[in-house]
């Protein structure tokens, strides 16, 4: 006998796989940094945030429960990474742009 045959409006949720205890370990070890995790770069994705509920808590989580934990119980959002050169001289850029491309587009020295 399925749900809906039950007269349920959906199908009953499953009970939470991380009581509020653990959402507070997975927590303290993410705020670590990934590279505290043995991850190459400090930059967290599902696939890692997963791993890493795995170590702490015994518990394997899918792609989708990552992305619940970290937004509803967590309260984290998507950020993704700037594309900008560590080295990037924005006053150096702007001298540039007002006095090395000028000259360069009139084809003088």
């Amino acid at each position: 006998m399925g749900w809906r045959r039950c007269g349920a409006a959906r199908p009953p949720t499953a009970p939470a796989k991380l009581d509020d205890a653990r959402v507070e370990q997975v927590r303290a070890a993410l705020e670590q940094g990934a590279r505290a995790h043995g991850f190459e770069a400090d930059l967290w994705t599902l696939e890692r945030v997963g791993q890493v509920v795995e170590r702490v808590c015994g518990v394997r989580l899918s792609r989708a429960s990552v992305w619940r934990l970290l937004t509803a119980r967590l309260g984290w959002g998507l950020q993704r990474p700037q594309r900008r050169a560590v080295e990037r001289d924005d006053a150096e850029i702007a001298r540039w742009v007002t006095h090395e491309w000028p000259r360069i587009k009139k084809g003088g020295p």
